[in-house]
């Protein structure tokens, strides 16, 4: 929380409805229980490089289910998740050159960075590596109060790391790529397997996962599916367009894939052995953590030297490769699936989440469904 100086000088903590001067609505979960309930708060004022949106809808990413449990032991109560926001600018800054009142834009999982000459991730255009990264929620921000995410109506953002979304690109199921498809694209683009005819490897078919195929086959690349499911394989290859489909508990398959991939992109954020996949990429192949499991991994360190193979994460990526992503989705009509819910179903969205019960991301219709209590 946010502090007041009061008429003797003795600061104490204001809410979160006290904090700034516009009052905002959404909800938020208030312990490790992760259960959500209508929460009243506040948003600053619009600055003059600031663009205030309206939120139409927001996706719902298994980074918010950790963070609502505090599964990764980080979490600041109450918290409102939420980076994969799409909505309608309602007012902009006097320094703002790149929006206008009533454009759809974007807000995916960072909001501020120090921008300084002297940071080697803000200058580089990757913002998401700033040492002073503020996330669009859980994260303090440059002026002390808690951020809070796109579970609300509105949100004030600083024009930089705001995204325009092309006219052809759906807001609802356009929503997740804020975050699935760049933490999927970025990776990609950087360990050099966007050229086509390269072999993707891509384990689960969830919410990441069933985006990667898609961005992986735009790109030119053969994709193989890689998941513990064999009732997901017509999924995989005959409606995603996956080249091929190994089931990972098939000892004789996996066997028969060894040496074959360039690289893989693991999106699993359960707790699962890594091991078996590392045998399947080639010499020097790369495999990329994109999920986020609450355990350290598990891998025997004979599968990285046998091969020189090399095992890297995936943080996002930075706001320029963001707005590349989203216009290549766009051209390429690459969306996620998506399955619509009001506001007041986020509690049993978020436990069909955890169980995997989704085909393959929830997307909160914030525009129509979030009302005031």
């Amino acid at each position: 929380m946010g502090e007041a100086a009061t008429e003797n000088g003795v600061r104490k903590a204001t809410s979160p409805e006290e904090e700034h001067p516009r009052k905002a609505f959404g909800w938020a979960a208030r312990d490790a229980s992760g259960l959500f309930s209508p929460f009243a708060f506040s948003r600053r004022n619009n600055g003059d490089e600031d663009v205030t949106i309206k939120i139409l809808y927001c996706g719902m990413c298994h980074s918010d289910l950790h963070v609502a449990r505090n599964e990764w032991g980080r979490t600041a109560y109450p918290v409102v998740p939420g980076h994969e926001i799409v909505g309608m600018v309602t007012q902009v800054g006097g320094s703002v050159q790149k929006f206008k009142v009533g454009d759809r834009v974007g807000v995916g999982c960072m909001v501020n960075s120090c921008r300084s000459g002297s940071c080697h991730g803000c200058q580089q255009g990757l913002e998401n590596h700033c040492p002073g990264l503020v996330f669009t929620y859980n994260s303090v921000n440059v002026d002390g109060t808690m951020t809070y995410g796109g579970y609300s109506d509105m949100i004030v953002v600083d024009q930089h790391f705001v995204i325009r979304f092309p006219e052809n690109m759906p807001s609802d199921s356009g929503a997740p790529l804020l975050c699935a498809g760049i933490t999927v694209y970025a990776p990609m683009k950087y360990h050099g397997l966007d050229q086509p005819g390269k072999h993707l490897g891509v384990v689960g078919l969830g919410g990441l996962g069933h985006v990667a195929v898609r961005f992986g086959k735009a790109l030119g690349m053969k994709v193989t599916v890689i998941s513990s499911s064999p009732g997901k394989e017509k999924e995989a290859t005959e409606r995603l367009g996956a080249d091929d489909f190994l089931v990972s508990s098939d000892p004789g398959r996996m066997q028969a894939a060894m040496g074959t991939m360039d690289g893989i992109i693991d999106t699993v954020s359960a707790v699962h052995d890594v091991t078996p996949l590392m045998f399947l990429l080639k010499t020097r192949g790369k495999m990329i953590m994109a999920g986020a499991p609450e355990k350290p991994l598990q891998l025997d360190a004979f599968s990285l030297i046998l091969g020189e193979k090399s095992i890297a994460g995936t943080c996002i990526g930075g706001v320029k490769e963001t707005q590349e992503m989203i216009d290549f989705a766009a051209e390429h009509n690459i969306t996620a699936d998506i399955e619509l819910v009001s506001m007041d179903r986020v509690n049993e969205a978020m436990e069909r989440l955890s169980k995997g019960d989704v085909r393959y991301r929830f997307v909160i219709d914030i525009g129509n469904t979030l009302t005031a209590a």
